[in-house]
């Protein structure tokens, strides 16, 4: 059984595998359930802190999915701008998989950009995409989620 009330959902469809693995480790360290969303079937560890919901396909389902089950306090991880400005709405907090903690400041700041760079693209520019994942990255998201729990769960108890 969980320890904690609070939950930390994850984007999964997209999410790295590197990332995945933190995530895991992290839930089952505190006692926090996981809860894995994606449209496509995907493997995790034997757990009762670990769970994966299997969406249909479909724009936006997973989102969806997690929006409606998040409660405040909650973790949400994605790299899914507009996903991240729902959870902040819903006073839960978004993390990105580089580190980024958003807050409704920096949410807004990064949905403009990507609405910026969605219009360029629909006009026929061709724009980078997100660059490789590396090490630092990692590292900053495994010390982001380690601050963001420890910040959590002292609100929570």
């Amino acid at each position: 059984m969980p320890k904690h009330h609070i939950k930390i959902w994850v984007d999964a469809d997209a999410c790295p595998f590197v990332i995945r693995e933190i995530i895991i480790r992290t839930g089952l360290r505190l006692q926090i359930e996981v809860v894995f969303v994606a449209n496509q079937s995907i493997r995790v560890p034997k757990s009762e802190l670990l769970r994966v919901i299997t969406v249909r396909d479909g724009a936006d389902i997973a989102d969806h999915t997690i929006v409606e089950q998040l409660q405040a306090n909650d973790v949400v991880i994605t790299n899914d701008i507009p996903l991240a400005a729902r959870v902040v709405e819903k006073n839960g907090i978004a993390i990105g998989s580089r580190g980024e903690v958003f807050d409704a400041n920096s949410v807004q700041s990064r949905l403009a950009s990507r609405n910026v760079m969605e219009q360029l693209r629909s006009a026929g520019v061709e724009t980078d995409g997100p660059r490789p994942l590396s090490q630092k990255d990692v590292q900053n998201f495994s010390n982001s989620l380690d601050r963001t729990m420890t910040r959590v769960l002292k609100v929570k108890s």
